[in-house]
């Protein structure tokens, strides 16, 4: 079974620490940056950044509903780990200056792919699957943050 990796980054016109802070108050903004592909999503434990447990229903397929129950961390800063009790889906937030009041924001996810001619699949079209819906979440995370 191999690693499936999906990797989305953008500049954003906000600072590192405008923008980090945007991502991890997952109880006000986080949950205006999710687009149609995400539901039911629930703040279960804390609510800003490390300490979190956030649950919500990931579309990624018409046939394809993951349910995600996740744990965020903060090892270092800047940076945001989500980690799916569900799954071995673990998705890192990684946010750096970019420049004069603009910040680099990189969105990587990794799971266990399946084995076979079903993993040869995954691994071929999941990464851009996940690759557009993290587009939609960093466009409108650019439009909250770029005031």
């Amino acid at each position: 079974m191999a690693q499936v990796e999906a990797t989305t980054e953008r500049v954003v016109a906000a600072d590192a620490e405008t923008v980090f802070d945007a991502l991890a108050d997952y109880s006000g903004t986080r949950a205006k940056l999710l687009p149609e592909h995400f539901s039911e999503y629930e703040v279960r434990e804390g609510g800003d950044g490390e300490g979190t447990l956030v649950h919500w229903k990931l579309q990624a397929t018409s046939k394809r509903v993951r349910d995600c129950l996740l744990e965020v961390t903060e090892p270092t800063d800047g940076e945001l780990v989500e980690k799916d009790r569900n799954s071995s889906m673990v998705t890192v937030w990684r946010v750096t200056p970019a420049g004069e009041g603009k910040s680099r924001v990189v969105v990587t996810t990794t799971w266990t792919g399946a084995s076979g001619i079903g993993g040869f699949f995954e691994r071929t079209f999941a990464p851009k699957g996940l690759g557009r819906i993290y587009d939609a979440v960093l466009a409108k995370l650019a439009a909250e943050v770029e005031g």
